[in-house]
């Protein structure tokens, strides 16, 4: 089964990644489990909808019941949660943060390699113009993930891409919609205060320290350039993403950002 390839066995041990919520399930949880956790996330990503058993039955070639009972038991352990009478069931954040600390990038498709060469490609034909390099990294990154991209820019946050934060189904309504502007109002601050130090840093719902009812995910580099040695660039969007993809493009740009600019 493919999802089998990105379990913790292969994980690269970044602690910019298991720092906020430990691993506290892992032995307890079998293979079975871990694998309907890791489709449930990916299901929701794609259609945005709560994920039922008979769906899961179909893809793991089991009984809806069997499928159920380990429903039950991820349930148990907070990983997932019923958000109405819908028989579906959609991951909470302490789901979320349990596959993103067990993704590896061991195997990366050969698609997301050619868009971060066309990304690396853009960034280089621009070495000596910093400001427009970010720039079209951003905006590379809004394209490829369909999400709010932002970099510091000096002591200015540069964002792209309001219009896709704002038309998830996560962020129509108005309270949502004013955690996340909330969020966006104080993050320039807060990256300059708290100065993430990790190369790849990712905060789930919760654990967004500036709106954590905001129901976003927070996905950032650090790189160096003529600007600081702590520049940022990544994404913001709803805890429904496509992790691998994403903090395999925002980390990649990021490193990519340093070589070129770096220098300067």
């Amino acid at each position: 089964m493919a999802l089998r390839r990105k379990l913790a066995r292969g994980a690269p041990k970044d602690s910019s990644l298991d720092q906020r919520v430990p691993i506290i399930y892992n032995d307890a949880m079998t293979e079975r489990q871990k694998e309907i956790l890791f489709a449930i996330i990916e299901q929701y990503a794609e259609v945005a909808s709560p994920v039922g058993s008979v769906t899961l039955a179909k893809l793991f070639n089991v009984s809806s019941a069997t499928i159920r009972a380990e429903m039950a038991r991820l349930e148990e352990a907070g990983l997932i949660t019923q958000p109405h009478t819908s028989a579906g069931r959609v991951p909470t954040d302490t789901g979320y943060r349990f596959y993103v600390n067990q993704i590896s990038e061991v195997d990366t498709p050969d698609k997301l390699d050619r868009s971060a060469r066309a990304i690396e490609a853009r960034v280089n034909s621009l070495h000596s113009e910093a400001r427009r390099a970010i720039r079209v990294a951003v905006d590379s990154l809004v394209e490829l993930t369909g999400n709010l991209g932002l970099a510091t820019i000096g002591d200015q946050l540069y964002l792209s891409g309001i219009g896709n934060l704002f038309s998830q189904p996560e962020f129509l309504e108005h309270e949502s919609m004013q955690a996340v502007a909330r969020l966006l109002d104080n993050l320039e601050p807060w990256l300059r205060e708290a100065e993430p130090n990790a190369p790849l840093s990712v905060f789930i719902g919760s654990e967004n320290p500036i709106g954590a009812s905001s129901r976003a995910t927070l996905i950032i580099s650090k790189f160096r350039s003529p600007y600081s040695d702590k520049s940022y660039i990544g994404v913001l969007g709803p805890t429904r993403q496509s992790y691998s993809k994403v903090m395999h493009l925002v980390r990649r740009v990021g490193a990519m950002l340093e070589e070129t600019l770096g220098e300067e």
